[in-house]
């Protein structure tokens, strides 16, 4: 067989999560995921890295309601069984020339990444995969979708990290990185349908949690 069908066959049988390295098919190739780091050029200029633990699963494109176009990247950390441990979650996404909408989180909490400054809540659910399943035109119907394709599953009782940056002065954009981590069988969490505000429930869990969300994250203001 002549080396160059050979070199396509092998191209060809490459594990998705291999091709996905490159990266997204993003708008006007605005970003592209090189190991651990996702590369934006705008929206906002930044290098946005994981530590080895996390293992990026890949990206795609996914249109909102007709409202917005969002870019999904998921970075997990799994076990031997592919039972998601943690996880990042991170969307660029944007309000569609059609609408006039803005983004608004109107939050007292705040933390910085870097120099990158994001509001922040925290929340405990007891079924988290379920939930992000409900909506099925949602984000997190899509990045389940995304985590299927390599059979993965959101984890069921797991605390959630939301951090958001409005990258301009118009607030038509946002970066929102969603942090998650499962809970053990036995945890002392306050967990109840719908979600438990931790910020106000227990706020020292809370700030415990934020910071396990920024330990394994770097931060790069272009």
């Amino acid at each position: 067989m002549p080396r160059i069908y050979v070199f396509l066959l092998f191209i060809l049988l490459l594990p998705p999560d291999v091709l996905g390295q490159t990266g997204v098919e993003s708008e006007r190739g605005l970003r592209s995921v090189d190991g651990q780091t996702i590369y934006s050029q705008e929206l906002p200029k930044a290098e946005i890295s994981f530590n080895n633990g996390f293992r990026y699963v890949g990206g795609h494109r996914v249109n909102l309601y007709g409202n917005a176009d969002a870019e999904q990247h998921l970075f997990v950390q799994a076990s031997a069984n592919g039972k998601i441990e943690r996880f990042y979650w991170v969307q660029f996404e944007h309000f569609l020339p059609s609408n006039s909408r803005t983004y608004d989180y109107a939050s007292d909490h705040k933390t910085k990444v870097g120099s990158m400054e994001f509001a922040w809540d925290v929340k405990a659910w007891p079924d988290y995969a379920t939930m992000q399943g409900e909506d099925p035109q949602g984000d997190g119907a899509a990045a389940t979708r995304l985590l299927a394709q390599h059979n993965l599953t959101f984890p069921k009782e797991t605390v959630r990290v939301r951090m958001f940056n409005l990258p301009t002065a118009d607030h038509r954009s946002e970066l929102m990185i969603i942090y998650g981590e499962a809970l053990s069988p036995h945890s002392d969490i306050p967990l109840r349908t719908g979600g438990v505000n931790l910020e106000k429930e227990a706020p020292d869990l809370a700030l415990r949690f934020l910071e396990h969300a920024r330990e394994n994250i770097t931060i790069i203001d272009k």
